[in-house]
C-alpha cells in the first residue's frame, strides 16, 4: 500500500499491539506504528501482531499546516475504526470511513459548484 509520495522506499507498519519492537510509537490503545525491521521478521510467525498494515512512503505537512487544513474543513475526519483499517478491502476503506460520519460518498457530485 502506498503511504504517501515521500520516501517511497521506506516502510511503515501500522499494527495492533504488542509495541515491543525497536522503533514503535503507540498511536492509541489499539494501534502502534513501527518502522524497524524486527516487526517484519515476525510476519508469518506466531509472534506477528494480530493485524498488520504495511505502507511505503508518507505524506508530510509544514508545522501547523495540517491543523489549519482541518480547521478550514479541507478534511473529513472520523474516529479510527480497526475493522476498516485492517479488515476492509483497500478500495472500500474511504467509503466505509465516510459512512462513520454519515456521508455517502456515492451521492456526492464529482465537481464543486459555485452558488
Amino acid at each position: 500500500m502506498l503511504g504517501g509520495p515521500l520516501a517511497e522506499d521506506r516502510g511503515f507498519i501500522l499494527h495492533t499491539p504488542p509495541s515491543n519492537f525497536a522503533s514503535s510509537i503507540r498511536i492509541s490503545d489499539n494501534t502502534v506504528m513501527t518502522t524497524s525491521r524486527d516487526v517484519l521478521e515476525t510476519l508469518g510467525t506466531d509472534k506477528q501482531p494480530s493485524d498488520v498494515l504495511v505502507a511505503l512512503g508518507y505524506a508530510s505537512w509544514e508545522k501547523g499546516q495540517l491543523e489549519q487544513e482541518i480547521l478550514d474543513n479541507a478534511w473529513l475526519t472520523a474516529p479510527a475504526d480497526l475493522n476498516i483499517l485492517f479488515k476492509t478491502p483497500i478500495a472500500d476503506r474511504w467509503r466505509e470511513a465516510a459512512k462513520l460520519i454519515g456521508v455517502d460518498i456515492l451521492t456526492m457530485p464529482g465537481v464543486a459548484g459555485h452558488a
